[in-house]
């Protein structure tokens, strides 16, 4: 069984080891290295040419330059794959959270599998997409390994998956697969011995490591001939063994397909045929045409194992299987019962089966909600600060503190924040209470929290919203900041469960004993409500209500996240509604702490274009600048970085320099600026980078990164 670690991707010494499965080319500089050459106050010269852009086509989209993440589709792509040409902008900047309990010691895991139209679509956008209806997973809480899956050779997911489902604990895995006859033939040739499989199973490991991801899905569909299914078991072996080496969370999982005799013949099952596979590795995915005989029938060769058997549930209901589409819940009420753990394959079928796109988030929570009951909860470890807005990685504009940052529809699964539950239920009475994303409103990102439903007139206690599990240790001092907007005739305030750390252990997955608390709300004339008040000059913007509080507890860990709805009216039925917008905790002492500088910004890989401007009243092209920031700031203490430009000096001295201009958040410490139309030659501007701190108090502009950039005409001679 994989390890359940969670440490770093580096050797014992704190260096990237040098061995085979993680060598770095040395014969050339990096372009981190290079670009940290140039001093902190010099200015960049540039001469505006209009040559072809050099940079990979597979990273950068070759008509604007955007970062891209890709895969591999031949074999000679893979072995030739060297860390010095990674994209840079592909590597995780999200490392995987701990999660109570670890996955080693989950029984009934749930594994999703991202298959959707040949994969790479708007998610393959590093920095995210201008999409109005894109697909978003957000209901984290609920799996334990995300996969994503095409029919591409090597498929490397796109960093925003990796980010997103970090952020939550959940295990990412690419997918190495071949088919028919081609596939036949890459097997027989990279099988043919040890050094082969060997270099295969390196690259792979290579790969894993350097993009930040955690290991792989192998699906063989196609024949093996005897010598290829006596090294193949030895390449699983070996991956499996070099993956738990190099990256500590790491699974390796086997896709039922081909025999121990080399046969492609689907056994929908662990049996005496491809039991070896499962033995070579840390899981087996079965195929979906299984029944509730095979299930039976299969407890019997686990050896113990049943929750590294992930059975195969297609949504889409292809062929002969249980369940599938809006009935996915047979299926796995009848695996639970086996107590086998479940893969879960395209349930993006809840965005492609509508052709009208603004019913996704509507039935993705009607699918989600219908397999709860056979899904298990896993707790996010996170220390203070524990911040989250709700934002679900997409939506109809951006927000920052309840003002709109930008207006146009956008995509960017990097950008979600900590999912909470979601769900419908009924209350006693004839009441009920619903919890869904709003994307009409929001305090920071794409979405607000929407809690609606009705208080029966029956119903005297407060209502109830459970919103997050955690595992959180508080602070002696913990700020506590609750935003919100409310329907009139009810009272909202937040409830936190919490124990003393002494009963809570990450061990297994025993109830312990939680006490309820409401934080007592602070005077306006706190000192922590002046302090919060920096970040926050309107007490009301946009409607939106700001309550700071003061939990003052020791040795304590908050378990559960509660919003409280009471009717403030007369004894009847009450329709509310109530949108969250954030909910921050926050060390107090972490507060005093002044921010670092934001240092080391360098620009580099410049590409000029020409291009239709922004202005409907531009008549002629326009000058574009294409290029890529990097930076050193400690990402722990950010949620995004804010870009800006401005125009410092011009061809006409008498023309003041010019405001600061939002480009567009960052969320690593690296940004590619992408088709910013700029002023004519020659030109002084200025690319400034903000960091925006989890404290949410501002940083100082002084400690803001700031680089020159000066472009001339190329005048030909």
């Amino acid at each position: 069984m994989a390890s359940a670690g969670y440490g770093d991707r580096t050797g014992a010494d704190g260096e990237e080891e040098e061995d085979v499965s993680v060598k770095k080319d040395q014969t050339e500089p990096s372009r981190m290295e290079s670009c940290l050459d140039q001093p902190s106050d010099s200015i960049i010269c540039e001469v505006v040419t209009y040559s072809p852009s050099t940079l990979p086509a597979k990273d950068y989209d070759p008509d604007t330059t955007e970062p891209i993440s890709s895969g591999l589709r031949k074999m000679e792509e893979l072995l030739s794959w060297k860390r010095s040409e990674a994209n840079p902008f592909n590597v995780a900047s999200v490392p995987l959270a701990p999660r109570e309990p670890p996955l080693a010691s989950s029984t009934n895991r749930t594994l999703v599998s991202h298959d959707m139209k040949g994969g790479y679509l708007d998610d393959r956008f590093i920095q995210g997409a201008k999409s109005a209806a894109p697909y978003a997973f957000y209901h984290w809480n609920y799996i334990d390994v995300f996969n994503y899956f095409t029919h591409q050779l090597v498929t490397v997911p796109p960093v925003v998956w990796t980010n997103a489902a970090h952020k939550h604990g959940v295990v990412v895995l690419g997918t190495f697969i071949t088919e028919w006859e081609d596939g036949a033939a890459v097997c027989e040739e990279f099988l043919k011995d040890e050094e082969s499989y060997r270099a295969v199973a390196d690259k792979l490991v290579q790969i894993s490591h350097c993009y930040g991801f955690d290991g792989w899905l192998i699906n063989i569909e196609n024949p093996l001939s005897e010598v290829a299914v006596k090294n193949m078991l030895r390449f699983l072996r070996y991956l499996t063994d070099q993956m738990h080496e190099r990256v500590c969370s790491s699974l390796i999982l086997w896709y039922d397909s081909v025999t121990v005799d080399g046969k492609l013949m689907w056994q929908n099952e662990v049996n005496q045929s491809n039991r070896m596979f499962f033995n070579a590795c840390d899981g087996f995915f079965t195929n979906y045409n299984w029944t509730a005989q095979s299930l039976e029938d299969m407890t019997g060769y686990c050896g113990g194992r049943q929750a590294d058997v992930y059975v195969g549930v297609d949504v889409f209901a292809r062929g002969k299987v249980v369940g599938g589409m809006f009935e996915t819940n047979k299926a796995l009420e009848l695996i639970r019962r086996h107590n086998f753990s479940t893969a879960i394959f395209a349930p993006g079928w809840v965005y492609e089966m509508e052709d009208d796109k603004s019913k996704f988030c509507k039935n993705q929570d009607k699918f989600w909600a219908l397999l709860s009951d056979f899904l298990s909860v896993h707790r996010l470890v996170s220390p203070l600060p524990f911040i989250s807005s709700f934002c679900q990685g997409f939506g109809k504009a951006v927000y920052w503190r309840g003002q709109q940052e930008t207006t146009s529809a956008w995509f960017n699964l990097t950008a979600q924040e900590i999912q909470p539950l979601y769900y419908h239920v009924s209350l006693e009475g004839g009441g009920w209470l619903r919890s869904a994303g709003c994307h009409e409103d929001a305090w920071n990102g794409g979405c607000s929290l929407l809690l609606d439903g009705l208080i029966p007139a029956t119903r005297t206690a407060p209502v109830s919203a459970k919103l997050f599990s955690l595992h959180v240790p508080l602070a002696s001092k913990t700020l506590v900041t609750f935003i919100y907007k409310a329907s009139a005739d009810i009272s909202v305030f937040l409830k936190l469960e919490i124990t003393d750390s002494t009963h809570c252990t990450h061990v297994g997955v025993q109830e312990v004993q939680l006490s309820s608390v409401s934080p007592e709300q602070l005077d306006d004339g706190h000192e922590l409500v002046n302090l919060f008040s920096q970040r926050c000059p309107s007490w009301n913007p946009a409607g939106w209500t700001v309550r700071c509080s003061l939990l003052e507890l020791r040795g304590c860990i908050l378990r559960e996240v509660c919003v409280n709805i009471q009717r403030d009216g007369a004894s009847q039925d009450t329709q509310f509604n109530c949108r969250l917008g954030e909910i921050m905790l926050q060390d107090i002492a972490g507060l005093q702490e002044p921010p670092p500088l934001l240092q080391g910004l360098c620009v580099d890989d410049v590409v000029w274009l020409r291009g239709a401007g922004i202005s409907p009243d531009s008549s002629s092209p326009c000058l574009h600048l294409n290029a890529t920031l990097r930076w050193d700031y400690p990402l722990r203490l950010v949620r995004h970085f804010r870009v800006y430009w401005r125009r410092l000096r011009g061809p006409d001295p008498r023309v003041p320099p010019g405001q600061l201009q939002l480009v567009d958040r960052a969320y690593s410490n690296l940004f590619r600026v992408t088709e910013l139309e700029v002023p004519e030659p020659p030109c002084l501007l200025e690319l400034v980078v903000e960091p925006v701190v989890r404290t949410g108090l501002p940083v100082p502009e002084s400690h803001w990164g700031r680089r020159s950039l000066s472009y001339t005409e190329d005048v030909p001679q």
